[in-house]
């Protein structure tokens, strides 16, 4: 029974979002602790599942917002794909914004992620990919400058690197990834209007020729709702 309050609350919640119209902002943080009875912190914390689901959204200076129901981008883990082609299959239109193309030394993570020595010259691309004009992930993607300059880049660049890649017939074969949850830093809470600190899915991928060589690092960043990974896995022994 100690946690009736706590589902009373998300109840609450739920009716009151339901009852609000896509795009409309919540009250304020005070003003809707005070409605509920609750504390401002316990209230974040009943908000936070909300946010996860992809149902709200808070803007940093500007408040809550319902979102509502969206489609999420399905797919399985065994096999690489682009958030483009994610997107196609589900018929849902993504577009990307915030594009960033630039050169930099490679500094020891980079040169850690690549295998290559510190200094090394970098291409590094950033941009927001969204889904209906929400901002869903934020992917930066480096790479060596000799394998990738930034006017390499087709004027109509759809925001995938592997999809990219691909048409130009590098020979790639294997990606790895470890996945993680983490809190958004500034840089990219800014990056796709959430607040610091808000949980995302976050992976650390890195992507290989037949060489053997690994020709890009990727750090890319889920907000929690628009996406359904899952993975397929044979029985032990079978």
């Amino acid at each position: 029974m100690a946690n009736f309050p706590f589902q009373r609350l998300q109840a609450d919640l739920a009716t009151l979002i339901h009852k609000t119209p896509a795009g409309q902002r919540l009250p304020s943080e005070p003003d809707l602790a005070k409605q509920l009875g609750v504390s401002r912190a316990t209230l974040r914390e009943a908000m936070r599942s909300f946010e996860t689901q992809g149902l709200i959204r808070r803007r940093q200076g500007s408040g809550t917002f319902v979102v509502g129901k969206v489609q999420a981008l399905d797919s399985g883990l065994e096999v690489l794909e682009s958030l483009d082609t994610m997107a196609q299959r589900k018929n849902l239109q993504t577009t990307i914004s915030d594009l960033h193309v630039d050169q930099a030394d490679a500094d020891g993570e980079s040169a850690a992620g690549l295998g290559i020595p510190e200094g090394s010259r970098l291409t590094r691309i950033r941009r927001v990919i969204r889904a209906e004009n929400r901002p869903v992930a934020y992917l930066i993607d480096t790479l060596p400058a000799d394998l990738l300059k930034p006017s390499d880049l087709p004027g109509g660049f759809n925001g995938s690197v592997l999809d990219f890649m691909l048409e130009r017939g590098d020979k790639l074969t294997v990606s790895r990834a470890a996945i993680t949850a983490t809190n958004a830093t500034a840089e990219v809470a800014k990056a796709l209007e959430i607040q610091r600190g808000d949980v995302l899915l976050h992976f650390i991928s890195q992507l290989y020729l037949d060489s053997g060589r690994i020709v890009d690092h990727t750090l890319s960043y889920f907000i929690p709702g628009y996406f359904n990974f899952h993975v397929v896995r044979k029985i032990g022994g079978n």
